[in-house]
């Protein structure tokens, strides 16, 4: 029975769960997006997000703690350097989960575990949603570009320049 069994042990021994998350989120940290199977991809979420708590406070203790879940100097000086600065506004929710479909070799579940704020794409994407309008407001700016673009022919500063030249 599973009782009080909170978290997916991934069907590994602590020490095997223990080191794949390690090995996961210092693949993350460095590419910043990987691909792997939703249920470790969950399971890493749980792992990193802490660790990315921490790095927002640079300081030694955090520095510490942070290297003795990862083991990997480069990928504490990355997760508190550029990594830190990037999601230093963020209350939480640092990691985005996309599942991509399923694997050719055993149609196991993929997913692609990615940081929020360093996907280029999906940043663009909701700037240009927000700029989209509806169609409530379709006709008042139908009618305001016309308007607006009356005036800006006809300024006198423009007319000016041409008057003196035709003398």
């Amino acid at each position: 029975m599973r009782h009080n069994k909170k978290f997916n042990h991934l069907s590994r021994k602590k020490a095997h769960r223990d080191a794949l998350l390690k090995n996961l989120a210092i693949a993350l940290i460095m590419h910043k997006r990987i691909f792997t199977t939703v249920a470790k991809a969950k399971a890493l979420r749980v792992y990193a997000e802490p660790l990315i708590t921490r790095s927002k406070k640079d300081n030694t203790p955090n520095r510490r703690l942070v290297f003795s879940y990862l083991q990997n100097k480069d990928a504490v000086k990355e997760l508190f350097g550029v990594i830190s600065d990037k999601v230093a506004d963020r209350p939480g929710g640092y990691l985005r989960i996309l599942k991509t479909g399923n694997r050719l070799g055993d149609n196991a579940e993929m997913a692609m575990i990615e940081f929020v704020d360093f996907n280029e794409n999906m940043l663009g994407a909701k700037t240009e949603k927000k700029a989209k309008s509806t169609r409530r407001s379709r006709s008042k700016k139908s009618a305001a570009p016309a308007e607006a673009a009356a005036p800006v022919a006809a300024t006198p500063a423009e007319e000016t320049p041409a008057e003196n030249a035709a003398e």
